[in-house]
């Protein structure tokens, strides 16, 4: 799969690695040449030079035949707007966002967009918001037989209530997290965009209802 990244900080050079050693195609853009530097010898994916909002620059990094993209940038505003043009413009449908402000949180969820704050990021959480099989054990029962994980739901699973989750995979929905706030499930719950979904399931059935998650839901 390729993938497009903005920002070649820490961040951007540490996720470009991880990406391109697990086998996936990765561009990284960044305004300042300089920065590739962090990618070390090693690193086999493309660089761009430019801002990662403009089209122009995100077209050159193989952003339509992307399937992730991922905002690392200094700026909140910058990472935004570029998530913004990649999923709006260019339809890509797995996009996050890194952000120094975790109190802005709640607006960028209300435009789809899942956030990673600062003060709780981590290679690995990018990483599960990108990846079709990136659900990553939340809480896990003593046994380490059950899990609670949030699992990416396809983009049409917006508008379908809850229940239908639960009947396709077998799994609980545990809670969800809606404009930065947990919230537990009511029967009329339906699937709102921006939505994360955490279920609860046994930890050997996690890859399948990854898979069944990541289908459309099926039509009545």
């Amino acid at each position: 799969m390729h993938f497009v990244i903005m920002g070649c900080g820490r961040v951007g050079s540490t996720l470009a690695r991880m990406l391109s050693s697990h086998g996936h195609d990765v561009a990284i853009i960044d305004a300042d040449a300089s920065a590739f530097r962090r990618l070390g010898t090693s690193f086999e994916g493309q660089t761009v030079t430019g801002m990662g909002f403009d089209r122009d620059t995100l077209i050159a990094a193989g952003i339509k035949g992307a399937y992730a993209f991922a905002a690392v940038s200094s700026g909140d505003n910058s990472n935004i707007l570029a998530a913004r043009v990649a999923r709006e413009t260019f339809g890509v449908e797995h996009v996050a966002a890194r952000i120094y402000d975790p109190q802005r949180a709640a607006v960028y969820q209300r435009l789809g967009i899942p956030t990673v704050a600062t003060v709780k990021w981590t290679a690995d959480q990018m990483i599960q918001r990108l990846l079709p099989s990136g659900a990553m054990p939340e809480l896990t029962d003593p046994s380490g037989k059950i899990v609670i994980a949030e699992v990416p739901l396809a983009e049409q699973w917006i508008g379908h209530p809850l229940a239908d989750v639960e009947a396709r995979t077998g799994a609980r929905v545990a809670y969800v997290t809606r404009l930065g706030q947990g919230e537990l499930p009511r029967p009329d719950m339906v699937v709102q965009q921006g939505d994360l979904v955490h279920l609860a399931l046994m930890r050997d059935d996690l890859a399948r209802v990854e898979r069944l998650c990541d289908l459309p839901p099926m039509v009545h």
